[in-house]
């Protein structure tokens, strides 16, 4: 499978973001860095340094930090797509976004690096739009390891430093073209130890799991990711990919979203609700 931003200031949300995840983690607890938009060798050097000699203990999808609910359990999900990049993965399934479009259904969108440079005007384009929100799914679709681990076959991050190097290039790129920066971050494969959620935390970035397998990395039929999504509880966070039209995921999301709707599921950006 490749699993495959509205925001408070930066200063106060890499607060927030990062004491939410070290109280998990009270060994690596430290205070958050001043400010995630300054100068970047200082930076990284500094979370080099903090976090240089830490050893992960934790490797997977849900490791403490990583939220993959919404905080209610009223008849509310989130839709999230990735669009991961890369020679195989830089497509743009257009039928999909048209019909949530069409259908006024808010989504966030992880988008990674190199799926913006192959794509800068749609990139663009769904940034633009209102109903779409933009979050971080990395420079290079890397899982997020400060020892290299990989996941599903992907080279993992291999240092602090080239974690940090996945994180905020990406986050500073789609701030420099939107105006925003993001505020959520979901890794390549969303593979993490549990260093790289607190190092994400003090860059301001919120690490956004999934309760929901919506469509395998786009690997399931039309009928699978229907099934998916329509067996999605309230406060759900459901994973599917936009980089692949050639998949079911379209036309399964557009068989669940109205029967969805006609059960009074709403429909939200993470943003809009606390996660959990």
């Amino acid at each position: 499978m490749v699993v495959v931003s509205r925001l408070l200031p930066a200063v106060l949300f890499s607060f927030v973001a990062v004491t939410s995840v070290c109280a998990a983690q009270a060994d690596l607890a430290s205070p958050p860095l001043e400010d995630a938009r300054g100068d970047y060798a200082s930076l990284r050097s500094r979370l080099v340094s903090r976090y240089g000699e830490a050893k992960p203990h934790d490797w997977g999808e849900n490791v403490p930090g990583v939220k993959t609910r919404l905080k209610t359990r009223e008849q509310i999900v989130a839709l999230t797509f990735d669009a991961c990049g890369g020679a195989k993965g830089k497509g743009f399934d257009a039928k999909l976004i048209d019909f949530l479009e069409q259908e006024h259904v808010p989504a966030t969108l992880f988008i990674n690096g190199r799926w913006i440079e192959a794509n800068p005007d749609i990139f663009k384009r769904l940034a633009s739009n209102p109903l779409f929100e933009i979050a971080n799914h990395g420079d290079q679709h890397r899982p997020a390891s400060v020892t290299g681990r990989k996941a599903y076959g992907i080279q993992g991050t291999r240092s602090v430093g080239a974690l940090v190097d996945e994180i905020e290039l990406n986050a500073r790129r789609i701030a420099a073209i939107t105006g925003r920066r993001p505020a959520f971050y979901r890794s390549g494969t969303a593979y993490y130890d549990e260093i790289a959620v607190a190092i994400a935390g003090e860059l301001g970035q919120q690490v956004a799991g999934f309760s929901v397998l919506g469509d395998a990395g786009a690997t399931f039929s039309a009928e699978q990711v229907k099934n998916a999504l329509l067996r999605a509880p309230g406060g759900a966070i459901i994973i599917c990919h936009m980089n692949h039209p050639e998949s079911g995921t379209a036309a399964g999301v557009m068989a669940a979203v109205p029967e969805l709707k006609k059960r009074g599921v709403t429909f939200v950006h993470l943003s809009d609700r606390l996660l959990e």
